[in-house]
């Protein structure tokens, strides 16, 4: 029996039906492994964290587009280069804050008791200051009053405009899964150390 062939139009080549039938057989199963792949990274798909958005956490917003961390870097305490990525594997509590922001001073030693009240377990606070760099010192001594957290610093101010979408305002706070990928965010002041965040971090841990 012949093969069937289709044309590419007068003159054209003749693409033997078996090419074709396999050129669509790979774009179906390409398909289902890009909605697999999507499904797997994509938080909305795997938790129901917008019910857990009251109390303290009623700021809480789910992200449009499961994303990863931005790559823009800042620096530890002793002046090494870190992005957020360097903490996959952990379900991640990025804060951005600053000495000159009120809300940011009120809120941190609720950050302080969450970066306790995980020790020893997959959770990581890191609260990087934006501070100019001639208040490094200031910062500095700011955040050692609020152990167990580190210091970490943007002196740039880049990283909240890396974010998609920016972090407009200060403080703001990102939750990222142990995959990488955000969570949510929540604009504002908050208490983290109340029963709401507390829900909402054990959320993200348990389906990490």
């Amino acid at each position: 029996m012949s093969e069937r062939s289709d044309e590419g139009g007068p003159g054209g080549p003749k693409i033997p039906l078996r090419w074709v039938l396999g050129g669509v057989a790979v774009l179906g199963v390409a398909a289902v492994l890009y909605i697999i792949g999507q499904a797997s990274i994509n938080p909305q798909g795997q938790t129901n964290l917008k019910a857990l958005a009251k109390g303290e956490m009623a700021k809480f917003a789910l992200p449009v587009q499961a994303a990863p961390p931005p790559a823009t870097s800042f620096v530890d305490a002793k002046g090494q280069t870190r992005r957020i990525a360097d903490f996959r594997g952990k379900v991640v509590v990025v804060n951005m804050w600053a000495t000159w922001c009120a809300p940011c001073i009120i809120e941190m030693p609720t950050l302080a008791k969450l970066a306790k009240n995980y020790e020893g377990q997959n959770v990581e606070v890191v609260a990087i200051s934006v501070d100019r760099p001639d208040d490094e010192a200031k910062a500095r001594m700011f955040i050692a009053k609020h152990a167990p957290l580190n210091f970490y610093h943007d002196p740039n101010m880049a990283l909240p405009f890396a974010f998609k979408p920016v972090a407009a305002g200060m403080p703001t706070t990102v939750i990222y899964g142990a995959d990488g990928v955000e969570r949510g965010r929540l604009a504002g002041g908050a208490d983290w150390s109340s029963k709401d965040a507390k829900a909402l971090i054990d959320k993200v841990l348990a389906e990490s």
